[in-house]
């Protein structure tokens, strides 16, 4: 006995050592997973079913993606063994979404992530620092649990509509590997006095148990200025019941808010956003990009490329994939190439009623061939060269040549 009792310590030694270094490497390797640990703990104190079952299921996810399987299956089971009958055995599947008390309308609907085939996200550089430090410090929420930190992490997006605002709220969700749940406001906001402010603490509830992103969108809708005369007392009721379950929603959860008209939120709802990111509508060089990126390996030159990037001034990104739908549409049905007298007709016809931009293709609609050929050649003679303008309005160059000298005649 006395001869095996150190080889029986030095295996206990060793299996503590390997332990510890299967430990070490796991939280150096993510960090994530303590994270999900204090909100388990959290749940379970807080007597609070839905936020353990959601969050456990969720670290299963984790740790099988993680490749630890085994780990993942075991979590799985014990939320099998707890279901009571009631519950779905899948406990993601638990995740009942608040619905508005009086008319059962939903208040969030789960939105779809973006795949690998959609075209990459264009920002300029000071907005990615922006974006790239606010997934960081989300990724870190282990950290942040420990810190002297109030509220949510959150972060409010501003600008015109079509600029991006909504796929940045999904490049966010995909790169946290979180669900993203976009708040329906034609269900938030009810007729009955009292019943909007019910529905806001029941969304704040889903998303403080839940694992995910909550996005707002249309924000100012529940945001506007409490000092508005136009507005009810109940609405300004529902800014202040908005800004208090914020306040308390705790900072394990990620709040994403976006509008069109950042000039009616109230002053107390901007400070809440510990982020903000202005959008604007894109410069030419990134509208060359989306083009581009949309066309791919099409019958268009880059001289073609440079040509629709300049006639687009004021689109937004989502006018630029909307024109490249509807061309390719046209080309499918009519079994014809892509080409740019094709792609030309649509820019004019989307420029029409937008918003109130000053879009420059609008100020072309409706001319006749010598005034769009003279307004083409005062913009920039040598991007709009002849062989240019007869691509675009699918005439010959000697046409073009004809129009042009008889124009110059007539003002000679």
């Amino acid at each position: 006995m006395a001869a095996s009792f150190p080889l029986q310590k030095l295996r206990h030694v060793t299996l503590v050592i390997r332990l510890t270094f299967k430990y070490n490497r796991l939280m150096e390797s993510d960090n994530r997973f303590m994270s999900e640990l204090i909100r388990i703990v959290n749940g379970a104190l807080r007597l609070d079913v839905d936020k353990v079952r959601n969050y456990t299921s969720f670290l299963a996810d984790k740790l099988e993606a993680g490749g630890d399987a085994t780990t993942a299956e075991r979590l799985r089971k014990v939320l099998r063994e707890s279901d009571n009958g009631l519950r779905p055995v899948d406990a993601r599947m638990s995740r009942a979404l608040p619905v508005d008390s009086e008319s059962r309308f939903p208040l969030l609907e789960r939105i779809k992530l973006p795949s690998q085939n959609e075209p990459a996200l264009l920002l300029g550089q000071s907005e990615w620092d922006v974006v790239n430090e606010f997934v960081s410090v989300a990724r870190s929420t282990a950290a942040l649990d420990s810190e002297d930190l109030d509220g949510a992490l959150s972060l409010l997006m501003y600008g015109p509509p079509g600029t991006g605002k909504s796929r940045l709220a999904r490049h966010i969700a995909a790169e946290l590997g979180l669900d993203l749940y976009v708040c329906r406001l034609d269900g938030m906001i009810s007729s009955y006095l009292g019943s909007t402010s019910k529905n806001i603490r029941a969304v704040f509830e889903f998303a403080a148990r839940t694992p995910c992103v909550l996005f707002l969108d249309e924000f100012d809708a529940i945001a506007k200025l409490r000092a508005d005369g136009q507005e009810l007392g109940e609405l300004k009721r529902v800014v202040n019941s908005f800004l208090q379950n914020l306040d308390t929603l705790g900072r394990q959860s990620i709040v994403l808010a976006a509008t069109n008209h950042e000039a009616l939120l109230d002053a107390a709802v901007w400070r809440r956003f510990t982020y903000r990111l202005a959008f604007d509508y894109p410069n030419l060089e990134r509208r060359r990009q989306m083009w581009s990126d949309l066309i791919g390996l099409s019958d268009l030159s880059g001289h073609h490329l440079d040509l629709i990037a300049d006639l687009s001034e004021g689109f937004t990104g989502s006018d630029i994939r909307e024109v490249w739908v509807r061309v390719r549409r046209r080309a499918r049905s009519e079994r014809t190439p892509i080409e740019l007298k094709n792609v030309f007709p649509v820019v004019l016809n989307l420029a029409l009623g937008g918003e109130g931009n000053p879009r420059y293709a609008s100020t072309l609609n409706g001319q006749e061939h010598f005034e769009l050929i003279r307004s083409l050649r005062q913009r920039d003679s040598k991007l709009y060269s002849l062989a240019s303008i007869a691509d675009l309005l699918g005439i010959s160059k000697a046409t073009v040549h004809r129009i042009t000298k008889q124009t110059d005649d007539e003002n000679g």
